[in-house]
């Protein structure tokens, strides 16, 4: 004859993943809930960095065709004012806002007036440079926010875990049963959110990984452009 215990047991447990969310407790479904919105997010960051650094690329890599061709700073700014703006053009005018400012050491208006000292090299330098972290800043925006989802949600599923296994216990406690009919619905309820905080973290991690890459390739090139810039200038103004 049938335990009616072990009978009303067996009726209760879920029998798909869908079934064992909706019968979850309410601390669990708060965990999930808190884990679709950290996933939600980073989904839509990675999309629109993935978006911000395509269409960067394209303009870019337009912009750096033509400019391997240039001969002459001039021809320079006059091929940024048609290329669509991006980082490089911005570089390029924030040098020649230097020169044609009282900074460079030349009358208004008459930007080859004088040749660039040592000093002011340095000083156009550091300028770029600092233009190179600005738009290193621009495109990192949010990306740090994957990293923080990505270590973030492995402990909140962890959380969502060990309250649902204290959970499932009391509720042992309870009923007073301690067979495995009793205990298992309960511990792969609290299992659910560690396995969705992975589900969370992976992605995000990944995410981070790729576009922190991204974004150190994306430095160097800004970096090593400046560079060719400042050389630009200095063999135009000693000619």
């Amino acid at each position: 004859m049938t335990d009616p215990l072990l009978l009303q047991i067996s009726t209760a447990v879920p029998t798909s993943p869908l079934g064992l969310l909706i019968g979850s407790t309410p601390v669990t479904k708060g965990v999930l809930v808190l884990l679709a919105v950290l996933s939600l997010a980073s989904w839509a960051i990675m999309f629109a960095k993935w978006r911000e650094f395509s269409t960067v690329r394209r303009k870019s890599g337009r912009f750096l065709a033509k400019f391997e061709h240039v001969a002459r700073f001039e021809q320079a700014l006059g091929l940024a004012a048609r290329e669509d703006p991006n980082p490089y053009t911005r570089v390029l005018r924030r040098a020649s806002d230097f020169l044609t400012g009282p900074v460079a050491g030349a009358a208004p208006g008459s930007p080859r007036a004088a040749n660039l000292s040592a000093p002011q090299v340095e000083a156009l330098r550091l300028l770029l440079d600092a233009e190179t972290n600005t738009e290193r800043d621009r495109l990192s925006r949010f990306i740090p926010w994957l990293a923080t989802i990505g270590s973030v949600s492995p402990l909140i599923g962890l959380l969502g875990t060990v309250l649902g296994v204290i959970d499932a216990f009391i509720g042992i406690a309870t009923k007073g049963s301690g067979n495995i009919g009793a205990v298992a619905p309960g511990v792969a309820e609290a299992l659910t959110a560690t396995a969705a905080a992975l589900s969370v973290a992976i992605p995000a991690v990944f995410g981070y990984n790729l576009f922190a890459n991204r974004l150190n390739r994306f430095d160097g090139e800004l970096e090593g452009f400046g560079s060719a810039v400042i050389a630009l200038i200095v063999r135009d103004r000693g000619q």
